[in-house]
């Protein structure tokens, strides 16, 4: 995966993702912060998952290094479950203006990488020497886009 193709990759997804909240957004705040959206989790609770994990790139990204929260120490589901608990009283105003923030901010962060950063573990400290750096992103990322947007587009046909 070389940078143009990753940053092409990244930019159409959240477009993606960003046409899919378009399409969300009208349902009104009561129906994006009750729960059932995507299993006990609301359409506020999506988001805020997605943006945990691409504020956790940006650090990766910065730092060179894979570093971050110590909920990676966690088994997924467990660090789910502490994701939300962390943002379950945050305003869907907030979360909507962090993921915005967020992404921006991975964007500016991934544009520095250069061909060989994305492909090189080496070039990150502490990653395995058998992982791609960019598939750590965009597992983190637009994969994550895909993998939240097939559940949120079946609720927003059920609430039509």
């Amino acid at each position: 995966m070389d940078k143009a193709t990753f940053i092409t990759t990244l930019r159409a997804d959240r477009a993606l993702w960003d046409d899919l909240l378009a399409e969300l957004l009208p349902l009104g705040e009561a129906a994006l912060i009750a729960p059932g959206a995507a299993g006990a989790w609301s359409v506020k609770d999506v988001l805020s998952h997605v943006a945990w994990f691409e504020r956790e790139m940006v650090g990766v990204v910065r730092t060179r290094a894979l570093v971050g929260s110590d909920l990676w120490n966690l088994a997924q589901d467990q660090r789910n479950a502490a994701i939300f608990a962390q943002n379950r009283d945050r305003s869907l105003p907030d979360v909507l203006a962090e993921a915005t923030r967020t992404y921006a901010e991975m964007l500016a962060a991934v544009e520095t990488l250069t061909d060989a950063d994305l492909a090189d573990p080496a070039h990150f400290a502490e990653m395995p020497a058998d992982w791609r750096p960019w598939e750590v992103i965009a597992s983190n990322s637009f994969e994550h886009y895909r993998d939240h947007a097939l559940a949120l587009r079946a609720w927003l046909a059920a609430q039509r």
